[in-house]
């Protein structure tokens, strides 16, 4: 059974040797490499739990280059070999990530030690970093509500394609939860410990959206009075999320095709270039391919972050889910403080009703808004249609009596039933006129003089 993984970066052919055969005796898995570029060929094939790494490497034999480079390898523990000349640098190595240094000659002893304590470390870290991921994949399912087929299909595709880097593209309308499952992807991949950057396409000005994404270095234009990081290089070894993609410019999204192609950029007036390495998932509520068609949205960009599309449906197409949906924001609200002294929050049968018979055009947002509302103004723990009156007075009181209802008044008398029907339509009326008198009074078929008439004798 194998100690360990390691990957020896050197480029002394017999001290490579030597140290392999010492290092496989000890009961570790060894894989060599003579220069950065064949660790990196190594490291795509052997997954390499700590890797022993020489300053001066060919063909430049550049310490600096080699800490450079130091970023594609400190995702697991690295343990630079040096010459005594370059204690110096092999101290800036470990303050840019590297785990330890050794000099040379290589004292095994030491070396044993120093290679046990790191990979018990790198243990230690993978088995938090997977509990956590566990934690937060479990929480962002969670946040993916409902138990209709669209949305158990989408939680299943969730948990398939999270723990991969494919590219996700977010479909649906607005309000229907694009982010919470760009997040839920985030929280169960590989990357759950690293960022979840969002930007907005639609809400960043075009002038300045390059700026955000790309950031700036001093002096890049009046008032870039230092460098200044931008969502790209935030977003590095995690999660980059472009919420409306649909809105972003033309000329952004070349420059972001060739972010995608090459995984790198220039920021705002640098001339030095980045690496990143990012996951992408990209939402919108437009129909991007017809948006290509129109010229407004990039071919080559559209296939770019389609990799896979997810479409959150319209609540009005889940509506079984909506009383799972209250459920859960019910119990959010009653955890905020000073909301119902920690109780929790629940609807009496005549509310939970008009919250079931909306179409929520709005979808999930604007059922939560509603519902944030009007626990707001409601009293104790139960809300009731008095307290959705308080906002929505026309759904209640001002509510057209049918003709049903008036047949079973207790009361048979034509003139006032006459008057609570004209009552009613008359308030109908001034609510979808938005209080306008000329207006209510051509939808009920009257002058205005007459409008007029009927209010006062109404005392409306």
């Amino acid at each position: 059974m194998s100690n360990g993984r390691i990957l020896l970066v050197d480029d002394e052919p017999a001290f490579r040797q030597l140290a392999q055969s010492w290092l496989q005796g000890g009961g570790y898995q060894v894989e060599t490499a003579a220069d950065l570029s064949s660790a990196r060929e190594v490291l795509s094939r052997f997954d390499a739990e700590l890797i022993l790494l020489d300053l001066s490497l060919p063909p430049q034999f550049d310490p600096q280059h080699t800490l450079a480079s130091l970023p594609d390898f400190i995702n697991r523990p690295v343990i630079i070999l040096t010459g005594h000349a370059e204690r110096q640098l092999a101290l800036d190595a470990i303050s840019q990530g590297a785990w330890d240094f050794i000099a040379k000659p290589v004292d095994p002893e030491l070396l044993a030690v120093v290679i046990k304590r790191a990979l018990n470390k790198h243990q230690l870290d993978t088995e938090l970093k997977q509990l956590k991921q566990q934690q937060l994949g479990g929480v962002g399912l969670q946040r993916l509500i409902g138990a209709s087929p669209s949305i158990e299909a989408i939680r299943s595709l969730v948990q398939r394609i999270a723990p991969t880097d494919v590219r996700v593209l977010v479909t649906g309308p607005s309000g229907t939860g694009k982010e919470v499952v760009s997040r839920a992807l985030h929280e169960l991949s590989l990357r759950a410990d690293q960022p979840f950057v969002s930007v907005h396409c639609g809400a960043i000005p075009a002038d300045l959206l390059e700026s955000e994404l790309f950031g700036y270095v001093k002096g890049a234009f009046t008032g870039a009075d230092k460098d200044r990081p931008g969502m790209l290089k935030l977003a590095d070894k995690g999660t980059l999320f472009l919420d409306e993609i649909g809105e972003m410019p033309l000329p952004m999204q070349v420059k972001l095709l060739r972010v995608l192609q090459e995984g790198t950029f220039y920021p705002v007036g640098g001339r030095e270039q980045q690496k990143i390495d990012v996951r992408l998932i990209s939402a919108t509520n437009a129909n991007l391919p017809i948006l290509v068609q129109q010229g407004m949205f990039r071919e080559d960009l559209y296939y770019r972050i389609k990799g896979i599309t997810l479409e959150t449906p319209a609540l009005s197409e889940r509506k079984q889910d909506v009383p799972l949906l209250l459920q859960y924001f019910l119990q959010q609200l009653s955890q905020k403080p000073g909301q119902n002294n920690g109780q929790t929050l629940r609807l009496d049968s005549a509310a939970m009703q008009w919250f079931l018979q909306r179409d929520w055009p709005g979808n999930i947002r604007e059922l939560k808004n509603t519902l944030e509302s009007v626990a707001a103004v409601a009293r104790g723990g139960v809300i009731s249609m008095a307290d959705i009156s308080l906002l929505h007075p026309e759904l209640q009181q001002d509510r057209v009596p049918s003709s049903s209802a008036l047949l079973q008044s207790a009361s048979l008398e034509l003139e006032p039933q006459v008057q609570a029907l004209e009552i009613g339509l008359i308030k109908r009326a001034l609510a979808k006129s938005d209080g306008n008198k000329s207006h209510a009074a051509r939808l009920l078929g009257l002058s205005r003089q007459g409008l007029l008439k009927k209010l006062a004798r109404y005392h409306l």
